[in-house]
């Protein structure tokens, strides 16, 4: 799972986990700089998202490292009708378009809520890996997403994912775009935490 990931009817199946310590960082194949920003955030799950991607640089180990500057336009949306084949925490119907970086960048200065945040691609097995490092009022999270293709697949989790993220709204990017862990107070940071 890169920056992108471009289907013309997709359903999203993904885990998030809580990530704790540095021994992630041997796994990271690339990293680019995302920006995102929401222009629909709506409390029934669906959202329209702005993301823009830059390289940083050489990736940390060998492995190919996506180029050159990127924008996509996203659209998530709850699954009709999951039930429990799909359960609605694990997976959401995507639609994510690539579109001109000019235009991305007119689209964030739009959005509201916004954040910025360092994604790495990860060789670990058992799906697409990627892990975000957040960045400014999201510091210091760290999240790692497993993007899925079925819900029963079986993930072999790494100890240094330390709690299951996948489900919690509060810590969901268009979430933390709009209320950031800045905004959190003592008590629900050290219930994250630990």
């Amino acid at each position: 799972m890169g920056p992108c990931r471009c289907k013309p009817l997709a359903l999203e199946i993904e885990r998030r986990f809580l990530v704790e310590g540095q021994a992630w960082r041997r796994h990271s194949r690339w990293h680019r700089a995302l920006r995102q920003g929401y222009l629909v955030s709506a409390t029934d799950g669906l959202t329209l998202r702005v993301r823009t991607s830059a390289p940083l640089g050489e990736p940390g180990a060998a492995g190919a490292a996506p180029q050159g500057e990127e924008a996509w336009l996203t659209l998530k949306a709850p699954p009709p009708g999951a039930g429990a084949a799909v359960p609605q925490a694990l997976s959401r119907l995507e639609f994510e378009y690539p579109i001109p970086v000019a235009d991305g960048e007119a689209l964030l200065a739009l959005s509201t809520a916004r954040l910025a945040k360092c994604r790495h691609g990860l060789d670990l097995p058992g799906g697409d890996w990627v892990l975000d490092v957040f960045e400014a009022d999201n510091a210091p999270l760290v999240v790692a997403e497993v993007e899925l293709s079925s819900p029963d697949q079986v993930v072999a989790v790494p100890p240094w994912c330390v709690r299951e993220l996948t489900g919690r709204h509060a810590l969901s990017n268009a979430a933390l775009a709009a209320r950031p862990l800045a905004c959190w107070d003592a008590a629900d940071l050290r219930e994250l935490f630990g």
